[in-house]
């Protein structure tokens, strides 16, 4: 289908179709629970698996790949589930949303709850751990795709998305603030870097100041006021937001319609859809570079660094920076077009994981590379969410009698970086084990230290460099952007013509 020349959309299509700044606060509201719980999970999990429940490395591993391997299964088979729910009063995503979520804060919290036994421990946070993640996939599927129902105006959802990355960065900062400076304070314990320097056996450093009882309530009060966030959040949701039932062109109450997609058809096509491959293949390894990042950062501060007692506000100063700049980054995309966003967003955070391994460690330096890290997270946390859409408009343009396939192109995309991630902590957690990782420790032996080294520079640069290779070969650019947008206008333009048409016709007669 070409692409017209010429085409103008009316101002009167433009004014039906604009969201309010209220609407697309509250729909960018309801991305926070996802994002509080997530990085509360990726900073602080594996630390607290290793050095709360005392578990051995290598369960702990098992628990991280187990869950999130799971949580990776879940994703297709809401996101078909979802493409298969019919319309209700209050729309066809949030009964999803709605159901799911005091579910999702009860088994959160019990993941963070140390059971009074020995034997059992492990399957205790394993069945936990999965029933989370299940229950999150329930909330956060339908919420991706209800981005395609808030508005049909390509320009409204980059605008919405843009709102949606904002607060669910600044989720992240609660989350990391909620979390870190509540149990930082419990965690003290273990003298500094300057007590432990004439220290050579790692081992025979012990808790003494602060009971692990303490830790262990800390992280359940850190638990119980995400969850009081997570309700408050879902609620701003519902009632903020309205789901607008076949606003999309092609959608399923337009004129074209075809048969509901079987599971196999909707992997199908979806798999089959180039421009999706591509730009989902090339966010894995971008994001699982950053996932790596995230989930060793807080050991790699403790025990690499021996910052242990800044640790909490290190990451905190991370989220604060990826906050600020996401507007710079919208702007930039804006201006400059995704596809040069995504190459200097993702390439900026580089020599700043390549320093922080290179240099002595030095507590300014460690603030400072951690404000230029915030820049390029804002970036991974932006670009993905507000380029899907576009993929999808694309497979429409070129699919046009297929409908309610939405949710799963966003349910495959977290499927595939949810099942990676998995493998890649997983991994990491287990390389501990052989590293020598000393359960409930103070100090780590050296090879601990190197290895947390490698996990957060060499692999994650690596993974960012192969990530962006392979987005070169990402077709939609600015301009087939902008003509996919005009082709679904005159689609959608016409289909209300036509509506019109038949409702004159009908009074007439």
């Amino acid at each position: 289908m070409d692409c017209p020349t010429g085409l103008i959309t009316s101002p009167q299509n433009e004014r039906r179709n604009r969201l309010s700044v209220c609407s697309k606060l509250c729909y960018a509201i309801g991305g926070a629970p996802y994002q509080i719980t997530g990085s509360a999970l990726g900073f602080f999990l594996q630390i607290y698996l290793l050095d709360v429940a005392q578990l051995d490395p290598f369960y702990a591993s098992v628990i991280l790949f187990v869950g999130r391997a799971w949580d990776a299964v879940t994703d297709p088979t809401v996101g078909f589930l979802v493409s298969r729910s019919r319309w209700t009063s209050i729309g066809r995503m949030m009964p999803w949303i709605l159901i799911s979520t005091p579910f999702a804060v009860l088994t959160y919290f019990l993941i963070w709850y140390v059971p009074p036994f020995e034997h059992g421990k492990v399957i205790w946070y394993l069945v936990f751990y999965c029933l989370f993640q299940s229950m999150q996939t329930c909330f956060h599927v339908p919420y991706s795709a209800l981005t395609m129902f808030i508005s049909t105006e390509q320009k409204e959802r980059d605008s919405a998305t843009a709102y949606r990355m904002m607060v669910e960065v600044l989720g992240t900062v609660l989350g990391t603030a909620i979390q870190g400076q509540i149990v930082g304070g419990a965690t003290s314990a273990c003298p500094s870097e300057t007590d432990i320097s004439d220290t050579t056996n790692s081992t025979n450093i012990n808790i003494s100041r602060v009971s692990l009882d303490d830790t262990k309530h800390a992280y359940m009060f850190a638990s119980g006021v995400i969850c009081a966030i997570y309700i408050l959040c879902a609620a701003v949701l519902f009632l903020g937001v309205k789901e607008q039932k076949g606003r999309h062109p092609l959608s399923e109450t337009g004129r074209k319609k075809s048969a509901p997609l079987s599971f196999s058809q909707g992997l199908w096509l979806v798999m089959s859809h180039g421009p999706y491959i591509k730009l989902v293949t090339s966010f894995l390894f971008t994001s699982l570079a950053f996932m790596l990042l995230e989930g060793n950062f807080a050991l790699f501060i403790t025990y690499a660094l021996g910052h242990r007692n800044d640790f909490q506000n290190i990451l905190l100063v991370i989220m604060l920076s990826g906050t600020l700049t996401i507007p710079c980054w919208q702007w930039f995309l804006t201006r400059f077009g995704k596809k040069t966003a995504v190459y200097i967003g993702n390439s900026w955070a580089v020599p700043f994981m390549i320093l922080i391994v290179s240099v002595k460690s030095n507590l300014t330096i460690s603030y400072l590379v951690s404000v230029a890290a915030g820049v390029s997270v804002a970036a991974s946390f932006l670009l993905p969410w507000s380029m899907l859409p576009d993929v999808v408009d694309d497979f429409k343009i070129k699919n046009p009698d297929v409908h309610g396939h939405e949710a799963l192109f966003y349910s495959f995309y977290v499927f595939f970086l949810k099942f990676a991630s998995g493998v890649s902590l997983g991994i990491s957690t287990l390389s501990l084990k052989f590293a020598g990782y000393v359960t409930g420790g103070c100090t780590q032996p050296e090879s601990v230290s190197s290895t947390l080294k490698v996990l957060v520079s060499p692999v994650p640069v690596a993974f960012i460099a192969l990530g962006l290779l392979i987005f070169r070969t990402y077709p939609i650019d600015e301009e087939t952007r902008q003509c996919n947008r005009k082709l679904l206008q005159e689609i959608l333009d016409s289909e209300a013509d036509s509506e019109s048409e038949s409702s004159a016709l009908g009074s007439t007669v």
